[in-house]
């Protein structure tokens, strides 16, 4: 888990929920709500919480990147590192932050689980947290199309 890793070198961890205005969608099925849940409950599970300092952050979407940018530096208050895996993220804060690349796991992509979830395809249960397993069961899995 990326952030178990982040949390051997920061003393606070803000995870942003991306596209927070966004939900029920191909994209965003689910409220930045019922992600923060998910995500919560994967770091209880592994300990991570509340033995560090994790804080989330809602982060909705703009048509401007720059204006994108200052709301992000605005809500995640004073940060040293911007850790992403997203190459417009990394474009908006380049020369702001230090950036830290996110590399993509092998095998975990949330565009292709979501693919596995409304094709029936249930490996996709081994490719993320039991928490985020239960709880996307307990939302219903219709509501990926």
């Amino acid at each position: 888990m990326v952030i178990q890793g982040m949390t051997k070198l920061c003393k606070k961890v803000v995870i942003g929920i991306g596209s927070s205005d966004k939900s029920k969608t191909v994209e965003n099925p689910f409220t930045a709500a019922e992600r923060k849940e998910m995500i919560q409950q994967a770091l209880q599970d592994e300990d991570i919480i509340p033995m560090f300092d994790v804080e989330f952050v809602d982060l909705p979407d703009h048509k401007d990147d720059a204006q994108w940018t200052q709301h992000v530096l605005e809500k995640v208050g004073h940060v040293d590192t911007i850790w992403t895996g997203n190459e417009d993220t990394k474009k908006c804060f380049d020369g702001k932050l230090e950036i830290k690349e996110i590399k993509e796991v092998p095998g975990i992509n949330s565009t292709k689980i979501r693919e596995m979830v409304k094709k029936g395809d249930t490996d996709w249960k081994t490719k993320v947290p039991a928490a985020v397993v239960y709880a996307i069961q307990e939302l219903g899995t219709d509501r990926i199309k």
